[in-house]
């Protein structure tokens, strides 16, 4: 039997923030269709205007980045959080802000503001070094620096 630390508990919650993220970006572009009259089997706007069919088209670009980095951010986030619970969880919630940051910024008409997602990719990289942590203490590659937060067998 494997028992996780008290502190993985950070590291759940952090997934579940996860998922009012992804249902908050649902929204948003659920509210867009209405706003700028897309109809829903159209994944994008055909409307060339800028005021309507590109932000459309942006706020659905911001939504399906964030869907596809979702599957590594949760594997990391998770694996990661066996060695690391606290990193990890950070490191999440950082992603998770961002992404919200980087759903206002796609909105905004003034080029110089669209730039949100960088810290994202940083969090998420961090993420990434905290599995490749937790994979060479399983192989037994490296002690543990924190060996009462990893798992144990009862």
């Amino acid at each position: 039997m494997v028992t996780l630390s008290k502190e993985y508990g950070y590291v759940v919650l952090t997934g579940c923030a996860s998922f009012v993220l992804i249902k908050y970006l649902s929204h948003k572009v659920c509210k867009a269709r209405k706003q700028y009259n897309v109809e829903c089997p159209k994944v994008y706007s055909d409307d060339v205007d800028a005021e309507t069919g590109d932000i459309f088209n942006r706020i659905v670009k911001n939504q399906q980045n964030t869907n596809e980095n979702l599957p590594p951010f949760l594997f990391h986030l998770s694996i990661g959080g066996l060695q690391h619970p606290r990193l990890a969880s950070a490191l999440g919630m950082v992603w998770i802000v961002s992404r919200v940051v980087s759903a206002h910024a796609c909105c905004s008409e003034d080029p110089a503001k669209q730039h949100g997602g960088k810290l994202s990719e940083v969090a998420l990289f961090g993420m990434f070094l905290c599995s490749l942590d937790t994979g060479k203490v399983i192989l037994g590659w490296r002690r543990p620096c924190f060996p009462r937060r990893f798992i144990t067998r009862v």
